[in-house]
Order: structure tokens, then C-alpha cells, then sequence
């Protein structure tokens, strides 16, 4: 438990899979096989294997890992280890609870942000997870699932709002810094009144110590030279020399999917996208008073 006597948020079992992932990928690597390789002499497809180096399977086999294990010629020490790691990442979270309306894919970003120290979130044309009201994702939700029973309707706002503890409670919370595109703030979401609480609601949430929320002008065009989709780089915090406690993940939306990049360069290259973008965006202070403006508009 936290000091404020909450829940402390449990960081261990989405580490757990990426750590052992990192190793088996190495190892693997090492051995000169191919992901190909590796899937057919455990008897596994390319892409189970390739998941589980990237920490996206949800629940670890040990019999794959000790198999993998086998193959790369570790030890009965070095597998154990390996093994205790695949049981800790096994591990449930309070995300799992709305597994019947978590789309597919998309666990693995909760778990991901659930752990996260810092998030850095680019939205162009929606109001963030994170930062939304209960009204504004009621209508996002019903609109991309108006079939949806009422019951399923209310868990999906439910765990959209559970997610933004990670940011909202006093005990070590979330740093987010936010740049959003002045068309966010235009395009009507759930109606004016919707719209003018989910502005003001920005507004507070940019006074928070833990976050910042800067708005992209549209006088700005584009500052990269390019339109670009709404993207998130986590960052899961640092150890006392300085090395990453787990490689930042840049987190790409798209309409036909999503992608998690982990490599240097690409990391690097969303950093400074985001710098170059943070360059043409509204200071604090402004931000705020563009934000309380378009909603007192909207009470009109």
C-alpha cells in the first residue's frame, strides 16, 4: 500500500515479460536463429515467438519458455530464472477485470501506461484518454460501439476513468505532458455542454504539478513539415546511475492497428518530433485561457 493508503501500482508483471522477452530475443540472436527457426523447433508459429520477445502474450507457457530455453542452451539455473520470470509475468492485473471490453491489442498499451513514469501523448484531433470526462468518452465509446449493451457501454467508461489514477492520485502519479491540436477543442464531441466540461476539465487538469497540457495552435500548420497521427512515448523511470529501469515503448494509433516501437532510433525520432511540436504550441498559461475561452463559448 502506498502511504495515502491506496493501492500501490504493481509494476512487476509487464516488466517481467518484457525482461524475459529481451533475453530470449538475445539469446536467440546469439544463436543465429532466425524467429522462423526458433518457432519450428519448439513447434510454435513465427509470430507467438516474436510476441513473446516483445512481452505482448498475456499469459506465458513455461513450457514454451523451457523449451526456447533448451534450444538456446541454457542451463537448469538460467532456466529456472527464466521460468520464475514467465510466472511472475503471469501475474493478473486490475485491467483484466474488463477484458471483455478491452479491444484486442490493446492490454498490452494498459499495461504499458499502467507502469509508466512519464507519458508524453500527441493528439490532434481527440482529447486524450487520459484527460477525458465521463461524458466526453461516453460519447467517443457510443460512437464506436453503438450496438453495444448499456452494461458494456458503462464498463468501457468505467475502465477509461480507472486508467486516469495513474495520473490523478497523490501517492507518486504519473508525469503527462499533452500537445493537442487546437481541432480537438473545435470538434464537438457529445454536445456543447459535453464540450464546455471537457474543456474547462483540460484546463484544471494543465494546473496539476504532474501535468502539462499545451495546445497546438492551428495558425502553427504544420510544424514537421507533414500531417502526423496522435502517438505516446512511455518512459518507466531511471535507476541511481542512470540506465533505464525498462526501455521507453513510443506507442503509433492507427486506423487499421497500432505499433509499439522500442528500438533507439526510433525512439529518438518521436523525442525530437515531439520537441519540434512542443516549439509552435501555446505556452501554459495561454493554453489554459484558449481552453476556459472555446468552453465558455460552448455554454453560450
Amino acid at each position: 500500500m502506498g502511504p495515502d493508503g491506496r493501492q500501490a501500482c504493481r509494476r512487476t508483471d509487464l516488466h517481467c515479460r518484457r525482461r524475459l522477452g529481451r533475453y530470449l530475443r538475445k539469446w536467440r540472436e546469439e544463436c543465429g536463429l532466425t524467429l522462423h527457426e526458433a518457432a519450428q523447433m519448439i513447434q510454435r508459429s513465427a509470430s507467438t515467438v516474436q510476441r513473446i520477445e516483445q512481452g505482448m502474450v498475456a499469459h506465458l507457457r513455461e513450457v514454451d519458455v523451457e523449451a526456447l530455453c533448451k534450444i538456446y542452451g541454457f542451463d537448469d539455473d538460467h532456466t529456472d530464472a527464466m521460468k520464475a520470470l514467465a510466472v511472475q509475468g503471469n501475474e493478473q492485473n486490475w485491467w483484466c477485470e474488463y477484458g471483455d471490453v478491452i479491444p484486442q491489442g490493446f492490454e498490452f498499451y494498459v499495461g504499458l501506461e499502467a507502469s509508466a513514469q512519464r507519458l508524453k501523448t500527441y493528439e490532434p484531433e481527440l482529447v486524450p484518454g487520459l484527460l477525458q470526462t465521463p461524458g466526453y468518452a461516453s460519447a467517443i465509446c457510443y460512437a464506436a460501439h453503438p450496438d453495444e449493451r448499456s452494461e458494456e457501454h458503462d464498463r468501457r467508461v468505467r475502465l477509461r476513468m480507472r486508467r486516469q489514477t495513474r495520473i490523478t492520485r497523490k501517492y507518486q502519479p504519473a508525469g503527462l505532458d499533452v500537445i493537442l491540436g487546437e481541432s480537438a477543442l473545435r470538434r464537438v464531441v457529445g454536445g456543447p455542454k459535453v464540450m464546455a466540461a471537457q474543456l474547462k476539465h483540460l484546463a484544471d487538469m494543465g494546473t496539476r504539478s504532474n501535468v502539462g497540457v499545451h495546445i497546438l495552435p492551428a495558425s502553427a500548420g504544420f510544424p514537421l513539415g507533414q500531417a502526423v497521427g496522435p502517438f505516446v512515448i512511455m518512459e518507466f523511470g531511471s535507476s541511481r546511475q542512470g540506465d533505464y529501469v525498462e526501455p521507453p515503448v513510443v506507442y503509433v494509433e492507427g486506423f487499421m492497428g497500432e505499433l509499439y516501437l522500442e528500438k533507439p532510433d526510433a525512439v529518438q525520432r518521436y523525442n525530437q518530433a515531439y520537441e519540434d511540436l512542443r516549439r509552435s504550441v501555446l505556452d501554459a498559461v495561454a493554453s489554459r485561457a484558449l481552453l476556459r475561452q472555446i468552453a465558455k463559448e460552448y455554454a453560450l
